[in-house]
């Protein structure tokens, strides 16, 4: 089938409040920048198709699709709406052109998480009904409280381990200008700080940011007429596991191993230790651990020990800081991390793997292998 690349990318914020930008005209730099590295790419005459990833209740605008084409270069135009995860988005842009339907895809999604005045509200309403949503939870972050205590019972992971998860993420973050939350810490920094919901403190905790993110895709047999250096997806894959509270598989992230093994299956890859570094969800610090495991990396304890994961070692993972250093754009999150990717891969590095997650309260990831 035909090959699918990443031709271009473009970002506006990363800011925990961009209060000069309404989250159109964030999207409208994002994309202005997106179409600009990708030669001056002309979306009226260029562009086969459009995609927007956001969600009403995050937006507080009624079908607030509505909003996306016109920032993006979409009006009139073929444009559709995910409600879910940038990740999943891309996917719907790959199928778009592996069908032959489209040759160039626009992909956006972006967050605007500080105009919303009752975050822990709409975080309520996506909980079950029955399990959860009626025992009013005080602090969401409980439940990936129980998610990391049932994994960290498995697999012997303790709390030193998960400072020092923070302490290479926010120290990485220094690398780049969208990381408004790195800094230099100490494992006694992190380990003196006061417990929020065991086994958090304040800064195992990734923050929501203001941002905007594009990503144009096209053919395997177009992308070189707008970039020498096109970043090639060889696979993607993405799935939900139960969306019951009581029946998901807590400390696993099932979700993140289906939709690796569908990613990986697409790029013949059979070892994700292969690869030159790996993007994976961290806006818990544990989730990195949960997740570098779900992606089929084993003794995830021991080689973070060893420096395993740093940068410079044998496969950095998030080497630009991830989602605790940069804070999470909702529905952007995923976008986010491929973002992180396709830089790392311009630098030089051959190949990557991104993992994401929607967040609480939900049992969804996806999962992109990228080339140089």
């Amino acid at each position: 089938m035909v090959g699918v690349d990443i031709v271009g990318v473009g970002w506006f914020g990363f800011s925990p409040n961009v209060h000069d930008h309404s989250f159109r005209e964030m999207m409208f730099e994002a994309a202005t920048r997106a179409f600009q590295d990708a030669g001056a790419m002309n979306p009226r005459e260029q562009v086969d198709a459009f995609i927007s990833c956001q969600e009403d209740f995050w937006e507080g605008i009624s079908i607030s699709d509505e909003f996306a084409p016109d920032p993006i270069g979409g009006s009139m135009r073929p444009t559709m709406t995910v409600a879910g995860d940038g990740i999943e988005g891309l996917a719907h842009g790959v199928m778009l052109i592996k069908t032959g339907i489209a040759d160039v895809v626009v992909v956006e999604s972006h967050a605007k998480p500080s105009d919303i005045l009752t975050f822990n509200k709409i975080v309520e309403l996506a909980m079950d009904p029955i399990y959860l949503r009626g025992r009013k939870v005080v602090n969401y972050h409980f439940i990936a409280a129980l998610d990391a205590v049932k994994y960290m019972r498995r697999t012997g992971i303790s709390r030193e381990d998960l400072a020092s998860v923070v302490i290479k993420n926010k120290g990485n973050g220094l690398k780049t200008s969208r990381a408004p939350f790195s800094s230099r810490l100490s494992k006694e920094d992190v380990m003196s700080q006061e417990v929020i919901v065991y086994p958090f403190t304040d800064v195992d905790i990734a923050r929501p940011v203001d941002a905007g993110i594009v990503v144009i895709l096209a053919s395997d047999s177009f992308s070189r007429k707008f970039n020498d250096t096109p970043i090639a997806i060889k696979g993607i894959g993405y799935a939900t596991d139960s969306s019951n509270f009581e029946l998901a598989a807590l400390g696993e992230a099932n979700y993140m191993r289906v939709a690796s093994s569908i990613a990986y299956d697409m790029a013949n890859i059979e070892s994700p230790l292969k690869v030159s570094g790996i993007f994976v969800d961290d806006r818990y610090s544990y989730k990195e651990l949960e997740h570098l495991e779900a992606l089929g990396i084993n003794e995830v304890a021991e080689k973070l020990k060893e420096g395993y994961f740093h940068q410079g070692s044998y496969l950095p993972v998030n080497p630009f800081g991830g989602h605790l250093a940069k804070g999470y754009p909702l529905e952007a999150a995923g976008l986010s991390l491929v973002l992180d990717a396709v830089e790392y891969l311009r630098e030089g590095a051959e190949s990557a793997i991104v993992g994401s997650w929607r967040g609480i309260p939900t049992f969804t990831g996806g999962t992109v292998v990228l080339s140089r």
